[in-house]
Order: structure tokens, then C-alpha cells, then sequence
């Protein structure tokens, strides 16, 4: 019987309120507690600044660590990442010194580079889990300027004159001075990512992005194991879940925002002629325009706003068409894989790591642009017989890849390879 580990995680986000990256690290703390292991977790977020507080989860303990962060835009930045850096790895010393921890496991963008740290001070191997593009963009998700449909090449001094003016707009000259720290702490990130003993990337395609655009990690292992979804509730609910309303409708699950490729959902909706309630659960800077754009094209649009996890799948199970635009480069949707799990039929647009979801014509419909997106929509809308072949076989793929209990296995693996050459 292999020995219980002790593991402390460190998150950006972690439940009750939280997307889907906290979701994942929940699912990841309460599958590696299930097979008998001590995890603890550390939750770093902006906030008051108070000394840090203990909660518990599912029995998980939690600590909330704060960091007073101004709005002040690139003040806030700085504060959320080198002051933070500092302070967070300073603390993570303390408790891996007096907690005996086996593993640090640093989940997202602002925990990453403090939980290495941490590490390195104490002897403790780290883990690193790559879920978004922070270690090769400033801002995380390579788009260089919203209204061009190609995303950047590099991280270049050039390409950050170009992806500041959409951010700065007239303050874009005067931002120009902040350009060599954008590009010294995406430096920062990357060396000391490469510091950490494992790399965990969430998709195939993040793998192969951090390859290219971060060589300072060609001599750490990296490994490419997707977020654990818990598949015992989702099929509950596939099996339980009352429609939550009587007519058919086509679905959308998100933030509202330029990245999501929202843009794209009305003018492909109204260009496949698909007369259906349009559904929208989540919110985001997008929402006004949206609906305006829904009243010019009479489109009938419901936007519900955030709603409890339960509802969204519910909502999922019972969709006509799950549509999935996209513009910034999907890492691993969440909001795809529980779609898939739920038997929804899917068009997306193909960014990022969505290939690794949805195999076109297999698991769902997957478009390169918006007028093929649009094409999709109107076919799965129509095509009853399609919509059921690939929803059963989503539902069989997600089972198979993004099980909780087969990649948190995956994880446990990792963390022994460090402790034990021999296991890996």
C-alpha cells in the first residue's frame, strides 16, 4: 500500500465563489483527500490586507491569505504579483517548515512563482499547474488587440506597443515606460517556473505553447494531465435534472467578454436562421451590448446572469445546442467538458484547447471561423439524429479523459516521481 502524502496547495481561486479554475483545484484537493492523502490548501487573493484566516471545505482546510491590491491599473499588477510574490512566499516557508508537507502544488498565475519559491527554500519538490497562458503573455490570454483576428506571435517589445493601446486607449503613450517591467516579469514567471520539478499543463496545445514560447523550461519535466471534473455528480444530475423550461433553446455558458468570443454568438444565431430562445448563463462587460444587439436582430435572448452550479448543468442537460464561441485561445474549458458530460450537442470554434474536448463530427461540431460556427449551429440544430450520435459519444469521451478519479491518479503519480526516481 503506497504511503499517504501530505500536500499543501495554493490557489488564486477556490470555492464556494469561483470559476472554473478554482472548481478545479477543489476537485483535485477533495480526489487526492478521497485516496487517502493530508492536503491542505492556501487561498491568495487581493482583498483588506487582514491576517490570514482558516475556513474548511468538505473538510479541506483552507487558509485565506489577503493582500491589500489599489485599482489602479499596472499598480494593481504589481502589487497582485511581485509584493504578493514576497509576502506569499515568505508565509508558504513558514508553514512547509512547520508542517512537513511532501509536495507544494501551486495552481494559478498569482500562487505559482511564490509556491516554487517556497520550495526551493525549504527542499520541498514543487509543482507547477499551468491552466492559462501567464507565463508567455502579460495578460494571460495572447490577444494583442481585440479587433484583429490573429493573436501574438511573441511577447516582443513591438507586440507590447500594439497590445497596449486597446488596454490604454489615449494613455497608451504614457504606458509605453511600463513596457521593460511587463517584460521582466514575464522573465520572472518563466526562469522561475523552470526552477519548479514539474510542470502539469491543462491541454495539448498549452504543452506545446509553453514548449515554444518558453524555452527557459526545456529542462523541466512537463507532463499534460486535463482538470479532474467530478463525474458522479454530473451524472446525477443527467439523470435527475428537470428542463428548466419547456421549449427547446440554444445555450450559452460563460463570462460575456470579448475573449469568450461572445461577439460572434448573435451574428452566427441570426446567420443559421435558428429560431430559438438563445439562453445565457453568466454576465460580464459584454452584457449591455449583447442585448441591445439581440433587440436590433429581434433575437429572443435570455440572459440569467451567474447561477449555482447545479443550475448551469441542468441547463446544459436539457440544451438543443450548447454553442461555444471563442476568440482568446481556450486553455481546457470547464464549461466543455461538463457539457460533454452531460450529453449536450456542441458547436465550438476551434482555439486553444478545445481539440483536446471536441473531435469534430466524433464529440460535437468544432468551426475554424465564424461563418463555419454559424454553418454548425444551423446543422446540429436541425439534424436530430446527429445531436444524439454525439452526445453519447461526448459522453463516453469525457468519462474516459476528464474523470476525476483517473486524473487525480495522474497527479499522485507525478508528486511520487519526485519523492521516488523509481516511481516515475
Amino acid at each position: 500500500m503506497s504511503v499517504p502524502l501530505r500536500i499543501l496547495l495554493v490557489t488564486d481561486s477556490f470555492p464556494p465563489v469561483c470559476g472554473g479554475s478554482g472548481w478545479s483545484t477543489f476537485e483535485l484537493a477533495r480526489g487526492l483527500v478521497t485516496r487517502g492523502h493530508h492536503v491542505e490548501v492556501v487561498k491568495a487573493s487581493p482583498g483588506e490586507h487582514h491576517e490570514p484566516s482558516e475556513t474548511t471545505l468538505d473538510g479541506i482546510s483552507v487558509t485565506n491569505y489577503e493582500i491589500r491590491a489599489p485599482k489602479v491599473p499596472f499598480v494593481r499588477n504589481m502589487v497582485k504579483n511581485e509584493q504578493l510574490w514576497a509576502r506569499l512566499a515568505s508565509y508558504l516557508t513558514r508553514r512547509l517548515g512547520a508542517g512537513s508537507f511532501d509536495v507544494i502544488h501551486g495552481q494559478h498565475v498569482m500562487t505559482t512563482v511564490p509556491s516554487i519559491r517556497a520550495g526551493l527554500a525549504t527542499g520541498t519538490p514543487s509543482v507547477a499547474t499551468v491552466r492559462d497562458y501567464w507565463p508567455v503573455c502579460y495578460w494571460s490570454d495572447l490577444i494583442y488587440d481585440p479587433s484583429q483576428p490573429a493573436l501574438c506571435p511573441s511577447c516582443s517589445a513591438t507586440m507590447m506597443t500594439r497590445c497596449l493601446q486597446p488596454r490604454a486607449g489615449a494613455a497608451t503613450v504614457a504606458a509605453w515606460p511600463m513596457i521593460p517591467y511587463m517584460r521582466a516579469n514575464l522573465g520572472r514567471k518563466r526562469k522561475t517556473l523552470a526552477l519548479s520539478d514539474a510542470i502539469i499543463a491543462v491541454s495539448s496545445t498549452i504543452a506545446r505553447d509553453l514548449e515554444t514560447r518558453a524555452p527557459e523550461i526545456a529542462g523541466t519535466s512537463l507532463y499534460t494531465i486535463p482538470n479532474p471534473v467530478d463525474m458522479t455528480a454530473l451524472d446525477t444530475v443527467y439523470l435527475a435534472a428537470r428542463r428548466p423550461m419547456p421549449e427547446p433553446y440554444l445555450l450559452y455558458a460563460g463570462k460575456l467578454a470579448v475573449n469568450k468570443g461572445v461577439q460572434y454568438l448573435l451574428p452566427a444565431v441570426a446567420s443559421a436562421d435558428v429560431d430559438l430562445p438563445v439562453v445565457v448563463v453568466g454576465d460580464g462587460p459584454m452584457r449591455a451590448s449583447l442585448e441591445a444587439e439581440a433587440r436590433d436582430r429581434r433575437i429572443d435572448l435570455r440572459v440569467l446572469g451567474w447561477l449555482p452550479r447545479e443550475e448551469v448543468w441542468a441547463w446544459m442537460r436539457h440544451a438543443l445546442v450548447l454553442a461555444f464561441p471563442s476568440y482568446g485561445p481556450e486553455s481546457l474549458s470547464r464549461v466543455l467538458i461538463e457539457a460533454s458530460a452531460l450529453g449536450a450537442p456542441i458547436a465550438a470554434m476551434n482555439t486553444g484547447g478545445t481539440p483536446d474536448i471536441v473531435h469534430h463530427g466524433v464529440t460535437g461540431l468544432l468551426s475554424e471561423d465564424a461563418s463555419a460556427f454559424a454553418r454548425d449551429l444551423a446543422t446540429l440544430a436541425a439534424d436530430e439524429r446527429l445531436r444524439g450520435t454525439l452526445s453519447h459519444a461526448a459522453r463516453a469521451e469525457a468519462h474516459a479523459r476528464f474523470s476525476a478519479v483517473s486524473v487525480v491518479e495522474r497527479v499522485e503519480q507525478v508528486y511520487r516521481s519526485l519523492l521516488d526516481p523509481r516511481a516515475a
